[in-house]
Parts: C-alpha cells; sequence; structure tokens
C-alpha cells in the first residue's frame, strides 16, 4: 500500500515514454483505491501574436489532438476504482507541471524521460530535468 502517495501527478504528452509514465502510475494506483490519480498534458504556446504583450496563440489542430488523446486516456482509466482526472494546460510544459502539482499538493509525479512524439511541442527534453529540479516532491522518470 502507497499511503505516502495519495496524489499522484501523470505528466503525458502521448510519447512511448509518458505512455510507459501513465502505465506505471497506473500500477501504483492500483495498490490502493484512496490514490488519486491526475493526467496532466500542457498545451504548449505556438507563438507570440504581434502588438499583444504577454498574449500567445496556440494551434488549433493541436488542441483538437489532445482532447482525442484525452478522451483516450478518459477511457483507460474508466476500469480504475481510483479517484481520476484529466486535465489540459497551457503554457510552458515545465513550469504548468510543476504548478500544477504545488495548487494540487501532488505528493508523487510520474514522468517519461523525454518526450518525442508527434506531439513533441509538448515536452522539449529538459520537462523532465525542470520538473524534478522544481517539483516540491518525489519525481519517477520512466525510461
Amino acid at each position: 500500500m502507497l499511503t505516502d502517495y495519495s496524489r499522484i501527478v501523470v505528466a503525458y504528452d502521448h510519447s512511448e515514454l509518458s505512455k510507459k509514465a501513465l502505465n506505471m502510475a497506473l500500477n501504483l494506483a492500483k495498490q490502493d483505491k484512496q490514490i488519486q490519480l491526475n493526467v496532466v498534458m500542457v498545451l504548449q504556446p505556438t507563438k507570440p501574436l504581434p502588438y499583444a504583450y504577454g498574449f500567445v496563440s496556440y494551434d488549433d489542430s493541436q488542441r483538437e489532438e489532445l482532447n482525442t488523446v484525452r478522451k483516450e486516456i478518459e477511457q483507460d482509466l474508466t476500469p480504475l476504482p481510483n479517484k481520476t482526472r484529466t486535465f489540459l494546460l497551457e503554457g510552458n510544459p515545465g513550469q504548468m507541471i510543476v504548478e500544477f502539482v504545488k495548487q494540487n499538493n501532488a505528493d508523487f509525479v510520474v514522468m517519461g524521460s523525454r518526450g518525442l512524439s508527434g506531439l513533441k511541442e509538448l515536452f522539449l527534453g529538459s520537462v523532465s530535468h525542470y520538473v524534478v529540479q522544481k517539483a516540491p516532491c518525489p519525481v519517477l522518470i520512466v525510461k
């Protein structure tokens, strides 16, 4: 039983390593029904808008693709008796993951070491490094 880790966050970008990370988190959650599992995906801005300080644009096709992936994940989570949720955040992936972890009092993060899939814009190689350095809780990096 994982009494020390009751709120797990999985950083997911649909890459093979993030799929492995999700499977690892599912196996951890199955050990105790009290474990909450939150899957977080981050939509990264494509470019700043001209003359709009601080505003960014997002690629609609990327948003649609992530919503499709989100629905697939929700179906995968359905058989799990644990409380589960999926989140689609917008912004810098590393910062958004760490902010989510802090705001939701997560006590464990599971993520792939790199996210170089068709959605490679979501996770650059430095995202896992950033999360390991900045997260206030343990981070499991899956290879």
